[in-house]
């Protein structure tokens, strides 16, 4: 099955209403396949591609390293390409879910990873593992901004986990830039990088057959996760994707079909993009009319933006959005930071 051209419109399509299983290809034009894999989370999958690369494939992505990622992924060798090598492995970003399993692929073919500059050097830092200094940097910033002890033990401690999901990487990589023109196969892309999600995060776009791999920028139904990291505690990684949202709709058309990084391809880029900035900013709405209300640490701040319960997961990824959400509305003037014994809350500017 394969994709047909479609008419720029207000509301989202799909081509493929329903997702496929786990493993099952699904042809999205001649040469280009998505498949589904599996991940031990409540976003359950990661989508990865495979474009036709001469008597190969380039892969798009690649799934944790897990034991369950390494099965499935020998079943896709053997039952999906039919044993046709992989050719070259493209690492969108840094993220576990779509690096985790490229050292392996590189490794197992002798072939080359493709990624940006801050993606591999990230990796290689995070792969490093924590020392004692970084743990307690870590620790120090969350209960700085609200969290207990033993919340901020719970949630300092993410370097460890990214040790077990992510296998060595190659020694060196083929480093890929904005405006780069990528050739597989005969196809060219073009590519894009966006922040705010990851730092430099690769994007792929083939004007000729109207497709953006878009890895996690632009997704249907779910905002990507944007996130302060303890490195960077001032940082505007929400203002860097917001950014980037716009720069998407300024620069691709809006009729491209967009391959995201996870649940299903889709029509209405311009729309999707216009949606996830409309959400942004009511969260920040919502954020600055609890500030106005009394002083707010980023603690208090998280049922704010998240009324659902979080386990420990999704509460390191909830409260370093919420951050985001902070630094965003001070870089703008709105929010103004007191700090008290060691401990930062927010307030509406001129409250």
């Amino acid at each position: 099955m394969t994709h047909a051209a479609q008419p720029t419109q207000d509301a989202l399509t799909f081509p493929f209403e329903t997702v496929p299983e786990f493993e099952v290809p699904v042809e999205i034009a001649e040469g280009i396949l998505w498949v589904r894999l599996p991940l031990p989370f409540s976003l359950d999958h990661v989508n990865i591609y495979f474009v036709r690369d001469g008597d190969g494939w380039a892969v798009i992505d690649t799934g944790l390293k897990t034991k369950d990622s390494i099965a499935a992924w020998e079943r896709v060798l053997r039952d999906v390409l039919k044993g046709d090598k992989i050719t070259r492995v493209i690492a969108t970003h840094a993220h576990p879910d779509h690096i985790g399993m490229a050292g392996w692929l590189c490794e197992r073919f002798d072939v080359p990873l493709l990624t940006s500059l801050s993606s591999y050097a990230d990796s290689r830092l995070i792969s490093q593992g924590p020392n004692k200094a970084s743990s307690r940097q870590y620790f120090d910033f969350y209960v700085s901004h609200g969290m207990t002890a033993e919340g901020a033990g719970v949630v300092a401690i993410r370097g460890n986990e990214y040790l077990q999901l992510v296998h060595t990487l190659p020694n060196s990589y083929h480093r890929l830039v904005r405006a780069d023109v990528l050739n597989i196969g005969g196809r060219e892309f073009r590519v894009l990088t966006g922040e705010g999600h990851a730092a430099e995060q690769v994007m792929l776009y083939c004007h000729d057959e109207g497709l953006l791999f878009a890895a996690d920028q632009v997704l249907e139904r779910i905002s990507p996760n944007v996130s302060v990291s303890a490195m960077d505690p001032n940082g505007d990684p929400l203002g860097h994707f917001l950014r980037s949202l716009r720069q998407l709709r300024q620069d691709i058309p809006a009729d491209v079909l967009v391959l995201p990084g996870h649940r299903r391809p889709f029509y209405g880029l311009h729309t999707r993009a216009a949606e996830l900035e409309a959400h942004h900013e009511l969260r920040c709405d919502l954020i600055r009319e609890a500030c106005t209300a009394a002083p707010q640490t980023v603690a208090d701040l998280v049922p704010v933006m998240f009324a659902r319960k979080l386990d420990a997961h999704q509460m390191s990824f909830a409260f370093t959005e919420a951050l985001a959400h902070v630094n965003r509305l001070v870089r703008r003037g709105e929010l103004v930071a007191d700090e008290k014994d060691g401990l930062l809350a927010h307030r509406t500017a001129g409250v």
